[in-house]
């Protein structure tokens, strides 16, 4: 399987990513809606827990749209979607220890986290839009933090963005194809 047949395979087997986007921006403002009727660190946690489901999420949303979510064993892409998890506890953890004196910090360095990861899925998916969602993810990050907006406003962002990237990853996915 060549780099681009494993493109494909990753593109058909996940809708190019859309769902996955989709299922991580709703997990976002799930996190926000958390923030706003009990408290920040129950925020922080139903970010955490809630992104331990957007993978089983994605492959159901997947299968929804009568996609196998599951690639090929041979895809050599699965070690690099596997691999950019690492980012993502390392920023985790990062931004865990960083809100216990900021929590006004959590959500920006998770924005950040997230979307340095999203630039891989350039190369996992064949698509040059997750060049553009990772780099408005870090942007919104930076811009929270100079801005200091308030504590919920990065889990809105965050799962706006990505829902809406997610209907233009699917289109874009589709013309790919």
């Amino acid at each position: 399987m060549n780099h681009q047949q494993s493109q494909q395979d990753m593109r058909s087997a996940y809708a190019s990513g859309a769902t996955g986007a989709l299922a991580s921006g709703l997990i976002w403002t799930l996190a926000g809606v958390v923030g706003l009727l009990i408290s920040e660190k129950a925020s922080m946690l139903a970010l955490f827990f809630g992104g331990m489901m957007i993978f089983p999420l994605s492959v159901l949303l997947s299968k929804l749209l009568k996609r196998s979510g599951k690639h090929d064993p041979n895809n050599d892409l699965r070690h690099l979607a596997f691999e950019g998890l690492g980012i993502l506890f390392a920023g985790l953890f990062i931004a865990f220890v960083v809100a216990q004196y900021n929590s006004l910090l959590f959500f920006p360095i998770m924005l950040l986290i997230i979307g340095a990861r999203y630039l891989t899925f350039q190369s996992i998916y064949g698509l040059k839009i997750y060049w553009l969602l990772g780099g408005l993810l870090m942007l919104a990050g930076f811009m929270l933090t100079i801005f200091s907006l308030s504590f919920i406003a990065g889990a809105f962002i965050g799962g706006g963005i990505e829902i809406v990237f997610s209907w233009l990853i699917y289109v874009q996915g589709r013309k790919a194809d």
